[in-house]
């Protein structure tokens, strides 16, 4: 299709705001980015979709033009719903490149756009695949809670016969037949993501067929905006410079039959149907936009420190966000993830936002119905770790080990089969689980919980590991709950004394404590440790049990100085 005939169609809400001599062009597909160098999906020929989040200043706007007249882009469309209108400085930059640029209406959705082009690409190609468009464009707008990909499904089903689901990399169910005696086992489930996942990471060509006992099914990869195939520019999708940026996060789409013998036409069809699958995709992650932000905001305030009542106070402000019409803030579960590559290419591949994605499809609840009761977690990033925030509204008030939530076991068990085969012998997935907290004093406790969880499952053989609280007993757990007053004051009392006479007399009490304590209290090997005699450490131990008034041979006062040396 045509860019003049874009501007045409009334329903896009598309004004012209330059390149008015290029409206010509051909139309081979679409894509939708908020990248500042969205170059790698791009194939050539595509309407280019943005939001402008990616533009900081006036200066972004030129490299970006660049890129997409290099990457040979048919023409740019750029939402108002951001900045109000589309910038000066962006209407100059394309018109210096000779890109014809259009203003999105911020009553437009950009998904409206990308079915418009899909259908009448398509179109062309398989006419089934223009009825389907439609009927589930009318679905998806027909009210608030739209049609999603289940609407597909069952027009495959009723068009064209095919039985089909949708699966998350971990082999979730994310969409499938209404009829229940239809859906897949949950070992089914499994077996065919691990084996799309393992497909992906050898690099096979997509559809991949899997024969389970009597059954082949064909498995279409579903991507995100950051990685979608351009429609009408050819069956395969451009692959990312990196295929372990998405392969844990990318859904797939499984069809219960054999596409090896499909016509061309039919195996277009169903590329078509992925990218509808994907715009439902990405409208999910869009609506995990807040939340992410929530618990970025959480993790930042415990993370610095901030006070009880400060952090109690974005809680607050969460609670409603992730369980709408709760009448009493939830109680809290922190889950920690980290995603790991072991031929170096950690620097390369951002792994943060890898574990983030993966953290929350591992962490929606599969029993649940509606993104809206199913997606109620939070999830942050820092560095190559995610954080996740989770909300436990039946959680039992009473401190007796009744409380419930996500177990270390369970999560395992469901994700180690298909995550393993994604990760090919060079990544692991780590994940830590930490008990449940009654209050925003206990969250910074349920991180260092978490975290250190999460270290005792990467001591563990195996791609996927994970570990929960009540595998942990150790004191280094207990002394992320002691409020800071308490601690200032324990370890000011029994250190204090020792640096002042430290700096006053440049010797080295602290030190031979810590060594005295590290050598479980052994006069020999702590003297030859510090290349002392043993009368002079005799000597130096004496003065620290003067000024502490103290005694080092008592097992009681040994555990106060080492939790103290801990704390400091």
């Amino acid at each position: 299709m045509r860019l003049r005939a874009l501007l045409d169609t009334d329903a896009l809400g598309l004004k012209l705001l330059g390149g008015e001599d290029e409206l010509d062009r051909s139309v081979r597909g679409v894509m939708t980015t908020d990248l500042r160098d969205p170059s790698r999906y791009l194939s050539g020929g595509e309407l280019v979709l943005t939001g402008l989040a990616w533009r900081r200043d006036a200066a972004d706007s030129d490299p970006f033009v660049r890129i997409l007249v290099q990457a040979g882009v048919a023409a740019l469309a750029a939402g108002e719903a951001e900045l109000g209108r589309v910038p000066e400085d962006m209407v100059a930059a394309c018109a210096r490149h000779r890109l014809p640029l259009f203003a999105v209406n911020e009553s437009v959705a950009f998904a409206t756009i990308t079915e418009h082009v899909v259908r009448q690409v398509s179109g062309e190609r398989a006419g089934d695949l223009a009825a389907v468009v439609d009927r589930h464009r009318r679905m998806m707008t027909s009210g608030p809670a739209g049609g999603g990909p289940d609407v597909v499904l069952d027009l495959l089903g009723s068009d064209l016969d095919l039985r089909a689901w949708v699966l998350s990399p971990t082999g979730r169910p994310v969409a499938g037949p209404k009829d229940a005696g239809l859906a897949l086992s949950s070992e089914v489930c499994a077996q065919l993501a691990a084996e799309h996942l393992a497909a992906t990471r050898a690099g096979r060509r997509a559809p991949h067929r899997v024969t389970l006992g009597a059954t082949t099914y064909s498995l279409f990869p579903v991507h995100g905006s950051g990685h979608r195939p351009a429609a009408g520019a050819g069956r395969l999708p451009q692959a990312p410079r990196d295929v372990r940026e998405t392969v844990l996060s990318d859904w797939l789409l499984v069809v219960e039959a054999d596409a090896g013998d499909w016509a061309e036409e039919r195996l277009d069809l169903l590329y078509g149907v992925t990218q509808l699958i994907a715009v439902e995709r990405d409208r999910r992650d869009a609506a995990r936009t807040v939340r992410r932000r929530l618990a970025q905001e959480v993790l930042e305030l415990v993370q610095t420190g901030a006070a009880p009542a400060e952090i109690a106070a974005r809680l607050r402000v969460a609670a409603p966000v992730l369980l709408p019409g709760l009448g009493a803030a939830p109680h809290w579960q922190v889950v920690v993830a980290r995603v790991e590559w072991e031929d170096g290419a950690d620097g390369a591949t951002e792994t943060g936002p890898v574990a983030q994605t993966l953290l929350e499809e591992v962490l929606v609840d599969p029993l649940a119905t509606g993104p809206e009761h199913s997606d109620r977690i939070a999830v942050a990033h820092t560095g190559d770790e995610a954080v996740a925030l989770v909300p436990l509204p039946a959680v039992s008030s009473e401190h007796d080990g009744s409380e419930t939530g996500i177990l270390a076991d369970t999560l395992l068990a469901s994700i180690r089969e298909p995550l393993s085969a994604g990760l090919d012998g060079d990544g692991r997935v780590t994940i830590g689980v930490s008990a449940a907290v009654h209050s925003a004093e206990g969250l910074r406790g349920a991180l260092e919980e978490a975290r250190h969880a999460r270290r005792v499952a990467a001591a563990r053989p195996g791609r996927v590991c994970a570990a929960g609280h009540q595998e942990l007993a150790s004191h280094v757990l207990l002394l992320p709950f002691v409020p800071d007053d308490v601690r200032r004051a324990f370890t000011a009392r029994l250190l204090d004394p020792l640096r002042d006479y430290d700096r006053r007399h440049r010797a080295e009490l602290i030190p031979t404590l810590e060594s005295f304590l590290d050598c479980d209290g052994s006069w020999t090997r702590c003297a030859t440790r510090l290349h002392l005699h043993v009368n002079t450490l005799r000597y130096r131990v004496g003065r620290i049990e003067q000024l502490t008034g103290r005694d080092l041979s008592r097992l009681e006062d040994k555990l106060d100085f080492f939790l103290a040396l801990r704390m400091s």
